[in-house]
């Protein structure tokens, strides 16, 4: 039991860290409601295991080429990202051709589909997006091809690539590592940009969605602008400058509130 308590309470340092960017031994021991030490011991093995960086008497994540796993990813933003995902059910009508991304928020968008829709075909490279279909009326899935990423139960590599190829379908569903303030869409390394970029490639319609602690987060690969979709989901803030490149670009941009 205590294994699962150390272990939960650092999934949940690594998602303060997402939220607030950098922070405290002190104030994640008060937010925690642990001791200092504690928490300086979890610091110094999250140090060791190369997931936060601690400097000057803070903490942050460090910029890795991998997101976090997926089990601290979950907790985050489940308001905004159901508020998103109930915004891609209006996009999506019965019977529609679907290719779903991989990703918590788009993991949430397949449960809402699963709850809300009929007969959709969907093509995709989430197990997590497949279980979350389990019990959509009507539906067929097709799950990509090759070597399974076991952190994210996902395929992101070349066969999953060529997958999405064979396909075209109404309505493309995905996501992204972050989002610069100037509008590029950035991704922690080139495959989970070339994921994305066959994804959306398949697809007469293309959708991203994104939770706001996605603006901003300094990512080391880039690929097409904010505008380049048809239609963008989050509960961030864009820039001005953004949101007229988005409306000169067709860009449909639609705000969530983002509480929870």
């Amino acid at each position: 039991m205590r294994k699962e308590e150390m272990t939960r309470r650092r999934d949940e340092i690594i998602g303060l860290l997402c939220d607030v960017g950098e922070i405290s031994a002190a104030d994640l021991a008060a937010r925690l409601a642990v001791s200092v030490q504690t928490i300086r011991t979890d610091l110094r093995e999250l140090d060791e295991a190369a997931l936060v960086q601690r400097r000057n008497g803070v903490v942050r994540l460090r910029q890795p080429s991998e997101n976090i796993g997926y089990a601290p990813r979950i907790s985050q933003a489940r308001g905004e990202k159901q508020q998103i995902a109930m915004a891609v059910r209006n996009l999506v009508s019965d019977g529609a051709r679907v290719a779903l991304g991989t990703g918590t928020t788009v993991e949430a968008c397949a449960r809402i589909l699963a709850a809300h829709r009929e007969g959709l075909f969907v093509a995709t490279n989430s197990i997590h997006a497949v279980i979350a279909l389990q019990g959509a009326p009507g539906a067929v899935v097709t799950l990509a091809g090759g070597t399974v990423r076991l952190r994210d139960l996902d395929m992101i590599g070349t066969a999953s690539t060529a997958f999405f190829a064979d396909y075209l379908v109404d309505i493309a569903v995905f996501s992204c590592g972050g989002l610069s303030e100037a509008g590029e869409v950035l991704d922690y390394n080139t495959e989970e940009v070339t994921a994305r970029t066959a994804i959306a490639g398949c697809a007469r319609r293309r959708v991203l969605v994104m939770d706001r602690a996605k603006l901003g987060r300094e990512l080391p690969c880039r690929k097409q602008m904010v505008w380049d979709y048809d239609v963008v989901v989050t509960g961030a803030a864009l820039a001005p400058e953004v949101l007229a490149r988005c409306a000169e670009a067709s860009c449909r941009v639609i705000q969530v509130s983002g509480e929870e």
